[in-house]
């Protein structure tokens, strides 16, 4: 009886070793949601010349296109495909929907004439008055939709209590949020050649609700006349989305090699 039952024991530690390494290996990454910041009645900020709305969409469609051409296998959503304003909880909504297993926004930034550089931002805790800045300044969206207050929960883009509590619903994908934002601004930094002003995480509403790893990309300042010339340049915007996508595919790689 005692060999049956160590028997019995040996198989089921085998058959339970086999579906783990089993699950290990059909992992796949298959579907990514690009977001382009903004659109239509929101041109978000803007330089001299360039709005984030259009800036945002190039890159996005652009990144979109490296990955369709390198994987064949992952389908790409687009929140908008052209000048279209689409609400943050839509976009959430649409990632969701999908089953997405990643969502990339797209954003451009604005400061002082000085400030310069990419970020990415994850959704956490501020850490600073900036980060806390960059979250209110594109959170101020909402104000363009009809019934905003009960579409997310009382929420006032305005008070920055507000954000300090919206702030400590902690993504459940944090970690591997920020491993692709770490990709994204090392990638970025080697193909766009401008100052990477690092990972951050702050309260964006675009990232609350989404049940994925989700990241924020701030590709550049408009603000800044330098930068907005670079962010208008049809190759820098090529170069843009290429490190997202170099960083995308290292992510792809490593997502699937350990779950």
């Amino acid at each position: 009886m005692r060999n049956i039952l160590l028997i019995g024991f040996i198989a089921s530690t085998l058959l339970l070793s086999s579906f783990s390494t089993l699950n290990k290996k059909t992992y796949k990454l298959r579907k990514v949601v690009i977001d382009a910041g903004h659109g239509g009645k929101d041109p978000g900020c803007h330089g001299k010349s360039a709005k984030e709305a259009e800036v945002a969409l190039k890159v996005a469609l652009e990144l979109g296109k490296f990955i369709s051409e390198g994987f064949e296998d992952i389908k790409v959503i687009y929140t908008r495909d052209k000048n279209e304003f689409i609400e943050l909880h839509d976009r959430a909504g649409l990632a969701n929907k999908n089953n997405a297993d990643l969502f990339i926004s797209i954003h451009c930034n604005a400061g002082n004439p000085q400030a310069h550089g990419h970020e990415t931002y994850t959704m956490g805790l501020h850490t600073s008055q900036g980060n806390l800045e960059v979250a209110k300044r594109e959170n101020d969206v909402i104000l363009k939709e009809d019934n905003y207050l009960e579409k997310y929960d009382g929420f006032d883009p305005h008070s920055p209590i507000a954000h300090i509590l919206f702030s400590n619903f902690q993504n459940a994908y944090l970690e591997n949020s920020i491993q692709f934002a770490s990709k994204v601004e090392n990638h970025l930094l080697d193909k766009a050649g401008h100052k990477s002003r690092g990972v951050k995480q702050a309260g964006f509403l675009v990232l609350w609700k989404t049940t994925m790893p989700s990241a924020l990309i701030e590709i550049g300042y408009l603000t800044n006349p330098d930068e907005e010339k670079f962010l208008m340049d049809k190759t820098n915007q090529s170069n843009i989305a290429e490190g997202i996508y170099t960083a995308f595919s290292q992510y792809k790689e490593q997502m699937e090699k350990h779950n």
